[in-house]
């Protein structure tokens, strides 16, 4: 097992069978891992043209050094190849261990509260994650309505409205009896992928702590019971035959949102078969970009002073007047006047981002942009602060008139607390620090 966390000026040291193996999945892009190439690989976020963000173009790791040094990126999560099991965990993780913060931001994101959740990033409590996480999937994807397709299904009885299937006729109805085999294709809630959903609930069900998962909140439970309606022909014992028939994603352009939640079934009903009997060489695992974790937590304890969006949020912004060139800002305050853009960075550290100038410069230009755009003379940059109390470091925008205010950008870090004594106690104190942080915008 290689542990890493996110910080990619320290690599790892590692062997030439462990380069081997990692090799496959080195500097390969998160937008260009599919289901077709590793359908064992889960990858959030599922859709990389929501965000206005590079999260598509990001890979997971990097071998330098001629093979010898891991290099990690702003992934974290649980990767495995052949006898090469990589963790990786973020920059706030206690010794490397129990990682509060980055599970306390996945409870949030995905709107639950279980403690019962474990905190380290190994394959078996990533999983955990993967249950937690399937009812946000199920409500996104209910609001396009329970998925139908054409399904074939066989009849012998009188009101023939179909196909005959004479093979099927002579062997059922010989001597004739009245009735007729003939098949149909209908349009139907009952199908393979409904099957399949409702298969990962059964199985979520008998799992410890099942029945609090698919009961978190009503949406949920209406989810679930919406789900078990369309499939009356629910039977345990075909199972894989329905995984077998999910293995092709599907491509709906109205049930686009079905797509990862068939993705997130087949890993979960999988998963013994991966941990215990994959293939040689195949890739596995989960994956979560923790960039794209913050800024969904960030919208979560700010949203009555912000508005988050995304390329779907509604309104829009041009940054034109006369040509259309859409801009999202990550936060956005039309009554306080104020922008807001999240980092997932050590902003208090100059020196990690300051050595390139460029980088530097890229750190600010967008919400200098946006507050240009939006008339505001504030903009902030949130980023995760190892310490207590919220960090706050104001500079002002320099302007070729002195007697000119070109306003300010505040570095405003949510201080993340340390050495706590168990998962209670890091809520206990990430609350308090929330509360400051709030107080700060």
């Amino acid at each position: 097992m290689i542990t890493s966390d996110y910080n990619y000026k320290n690599p790892l040291a590692i062997s030439p069978s462990e380069c081997e193996d990692l090799k496959a999945i080195a500097d390969v892009e998160i937008s260009n891992i599919t289901l077709e190439d590793y359908p064992n690989l889960l990858v959030f976020p599922d859709s990389f043209k929501e965000y206005d963000r590079d999260f598509g173009k990001k890979t997971v790791c990097s071998i330098i050094n001629e093979g010898k040094l891991l290099q990690t990126n702003s992934i974290v999560g649980f990767i495995g190849r052949n006898k090469t099991h990589l963790s990786i965990h973020s920059r706030f993780a206690d010794n490397g261990k129990n990682d509060y913060f980055l599970h306390y931001m996945l409870q949030k994101v995905a709107k639950i509260n279980l403690f019962s959740l474990q905190h380290t990033m190994d394959d078996d409590n990533v999983f955990d994650f993967l249950l937690y996480i399937f009812p946000l999937y199920l409500k996104k994807a209910i609001t396009q309505g329970v998925f139908r397709q054409y399904v074939t299904h066989n009849y012998n009885d009188a009101n023939v409205r179909g196909v005959v299937n004479v093979n099927r006729h002579i062997r059922c109805n010989e001597p004739f009896n009245g009735k007729i085999a003939y098949s149909t294709r209908e349009y139907s809630y009952d199908n393979d992928l409904s099957q399949l959903i409702r298969h990962t609930i059964e199985y979520i069900k008998k799992y410890t702590g099942g029945n609090e998962i698919l009961n978190i909140d009503s949406n949920t439970k209406n989810a679930v019971s919406q789900i078990i309606s369309a499939t009356p022909s629910y039977d345990y014992n075909k199972r894989q035959n329905i995984i077998n028939r999910n293995l092709r994603p599907i491509a709906h352009p109205y049930y686009f949102e079905y797509t990862p939640l068939q993705r997130l079934c087949l890993q979960i009903l999988r998963h013994e078969e991966l941990k215990y009997g994959q293939k040689e060489d195949e890739i596995y695992g989960v994956l979560i970009d923790a960039a794209w974790l913050w800024e969904e937590y960030l919208a979560e304890i700010i949203q009555e002073k912000y508005n988050h969006y995304t390329k779907d949020s509604k309104p829009t912004f041009s940054l034109f007047k006369n040509r259309y060139q859409q801009i999202i800002p990550d936060y956005l305050s039309l009554d306080m006047g104020t922008v807001a853009d999240a980092k997932y960075i050590p902003l208090n550290e100059k020196k990690w981002y300051e050595e390139d100038s460029s980088s530097a410069t890229a750190i600010y230009y967008k919400t200098i942009t946006y507050m240009y755009r939006f008339c505001s003379k504030t903009g902030y940059l949130l980023y995760p602060y190892p310490g207590e109390k919220p960090s706050r470091i104001t500079e002002e925008i320099k302007t070729e008139k002195d007697e000119v205010n070109g306003g300010s950008i505040t570095k405003l870090g949510l201080g993340i607390p340390r050495g706590c004594s168990d998962f209670d106690d890091f809520v206990s104190k990430m609350t308090e620090e929330e509360r400051f942080f709030y107080d700060q915008l």
